[in-house]
């Protein structure tokens, strides 16, 4: 049973940091990339970041490229999104997704961002 839990979200002041945890079970981690999508009130899922399964590439969305950072630890089967200057538009329920979007083969129950002063 696939199993992708989030944590790390919470509130944070227009350019401050939070940094974002999936712990995954129930397939071979490092046999596939990984992803982060996020989805804020009123719009539709958007692929924020993907790495690959070796972490030899990652993508990120023009929204948050340059702020955000990907990485992970097969040795832990855990995926991580570092974000920095984070701005209110940034406010969404953020998802761990198990594959390289935007077609994702599953994702967590999300963890809440909330970027406000």
């Amino acid at each position: 049973q696939v199993q992708l839990v989030e944590s790390g979200g919470g509130l944070a002041q227009p350019g401050g940091s939070l940094r974002l945890s999936c712990a995954a079970s129930g397939f071979t981690f490092s046999n596939y990339d990984m992803s982060w999508a996020r989805k804020a009130p009123g719009k539709g899922l958007e692929w924020v970041s993907g790495i690959y399964r070796d972490g030899s590439d990652t993508y990120y969305a023009d929204s948050v490229r340059g702020r955000f950072t990907i990485s992970r630890d097969n040795a832990k089967n855990t995926v991580y999104l570092r974000m920095n200057n984070l701005k209110p538009e940034d406010t969404a329920l953020y998802y761990c997704a198990w594959g390289w979007g935007p077609q994702f083969r599953s994702r967590g129950q999300g963890t809440q961002v909330t970027v406000s002063s």
